[in-house]
């Protein structure tokens, strides 16, 4: 499991209605739950839900006993039976402290009728970009974006596109490595980092370093019991990989020389006086493996 820093674990509330997209809500729950992050259903009764005519839910909370949460989160499918709920929009506007409002495909109808998408950009859905446009004019909504982030709100496009919103809220809270070990961990390898439109000023990407500085750490490394491994740069997830027997391993910068792995294990590398890397260490003080190529 990825380290969870202290004061970045948060609950979430999942908010559920009947019809909801398995996707929608399935992709970030699956993010959530890796990252550490206290998950709860809630919905508007605590009667069973079908999620696309499929899936039987049966939420934790309803509206009227849910605990309070760190973030919100909407989803589609159905979504007119949350956003034209009275009820559902006076126990949004009612959760006080909340840090995070975030909403998946029509989930975004959700937080623009309580009036949180007021004067924010946003995205939904592509088949409802124009409803949300039309119903709702102090929306600034926005097509052809994966996500958007205004800092406290954050509304993706459609289904998958969710997974994306999630991981960069991890990215945010967490840090980008955090969120690239979740990535690894669901195999989410379409993730591209940064891929929305980011209006906040809390941006997880901003430092992140550019191929030329990995270019030093390439090449061919001894390793445990008189093995080897080569270590090389890819260039799609922005970090080095380990290739041993054919599989590979990526390796997150955290600072100067030192690295993770995906279990969060420190690696060390070493330079000589002249600044080339000569070989790494897998404990500060440990066993020196050499660089061979």
């Amino acid at each position: 499991m990825p380290l969870i820093q202290k004061g970045t674990s948060k609950t979430i509330a999942f908010y559920l209605q009947d019809g909801v997209e398995v996707l929608d809500f399935a992709g970030p729950m699956e993010v959530f739950s890796y990252a550490g992050y206290r998950v709860f259903t809630v919905s508007a009764t605590k009667d069973p839900i079908k999620s696309q005519g499929i899936l039987t839910v049966v939420p934790d909370y309803s509206i009227k006993d849910a605990p309070k949460a760190d973030i919100l989160a909407f989803f589609g499918g159905n979504s007119q039976a949350a956003s034209q709920n009275e009820e559902v929009i006076a126990w949004v506007k009612k959760q006080e402290d909340i840090e995070y409002h975030f909403s998946v495909c029509t989930g975004a109808f959700v937080l623009a009728e309580a009036g949180i998408l007021n004067g924010k950009v946003a995205t939904t859905f592509h088949n409802a970009l124009s409803d949300l446009e039309t119903n709702y004019p102090e929306v600034d909504v926005r097509k052809n974006v994966r996500y958007v982030d205004n800092g406290e709100v954050i509304t993706t496009a459609g289904i998958s596109a969710g997974i994306d919103g999630a991981l960069h809220i991890v990215a945010k809270l967490q840090g980008i490595n955090a969120a690239k070990r979740t990535a690894y961990y669901m195999e989410y390898d379409n993730w591209n980092m940064g891929n929305g439109l980011l209006l906040s000023e809390s941006n997880p990407y901003a430092n992140t370093k550019q191929e030329g500085f990995f270019q030093d750490f390439e090449g061919v490394y001894q390793y445990k019991n008189d093995t080897t491994f080569k270590l090389r740069y890819n260039k799609h997830q922005g970090n080095l990989e380990v290739e041993i027997d054919h599989l590979f391993y990526p390796i997150y910068h955290e600072n100067d020389d030192v690295f993770s792995d995906v279990d969060s294990e420190y690696v060390y590398f070493l330079r000589n006086a002249s600044g080339a890397i000569t070989g790494y260490r897998l404990e500060q003080n440990g066993k020196t493996f050499d660089k061979l190529d």
